[in-house]
């Protein structure tokens, strides 16, 4: 009887052990799924990691660059931004003491400017000043005519003191419509 016992034994333990062996196979498996899933999670991980990194990096730039920008958009008028352009140039006038009075504005669709007709009037010098702040402004500005007259055509002997009258046809040429 106890051979039998013994036998049955050895049996049982067989077969816990066989059962034992699958168990830790079926464990070994999912221990090495999880480390592969594990590393995919860690690889995407460090990729959304350098991905971010990158933006505020791309971030930063472009606050740095932002006086810059600023700067460089000063020399553009964009078609919502005629009237303060129109203004800028009246008071460049009005600096040098020149009276200046915009008559006309028109949009030329073949090359995309902007097209301003203005007339100035004072000493000659005031125009000249004029003309050259005009020329020496942040725009990239093409004078297309320019008329200089004097209103004191009998007196040439004060030519100081004579009044001048001027008309410009001026193109900006950066103009983004």
């Amino acid at each position: 009887m106890q051979s039998i016992f013994q036998k049955k034994i050895l049996i049982l333990s067989v077969i816990f052990f066989i059962f034992s062996c699958f168990v830790f196979i079926f464990l070994y498996r999912m221990v090495n799924n999880n480390e592969e899933i594990s590393q995919l999670a860690q690889e995407k991980w460090q990729t959304e990691s350098t991905r971010k990194e990158n933006t505020k990096s791309i971030v930063n730039l472009i606050k740095t660059i932002e006086p810059e920008r600023a700067l460089l958009e000063t020399h553009f008028v964009q078609s919502s931004d005629v009237v303060p352009f129109l203004n800028t140039i009246e008071k460049l006038a009005a600096e040098v003491k020149a009276k200046a009075e915009v008559t006309s504005v028109d949009v030329e669709n073949a090359d995309s400017s902007l097209m301003v007709q203005m007339e100035a009037s004072g000493s000659f010098e005031t125009i000249y000043k004029s003309i050259m702040l005009l020329e020496n402004s942040p725009y990239d500005l093409e004078f297309v005519l320019v008329n200089i007259q004097s209103l004191n055509t009998q007196d040439t002997s004060a030519k100081k003191t004579s009044q001048w009258t001027a008309n410009f046809k001026i193109r900006l040429k950066s103009f983004i419509n």
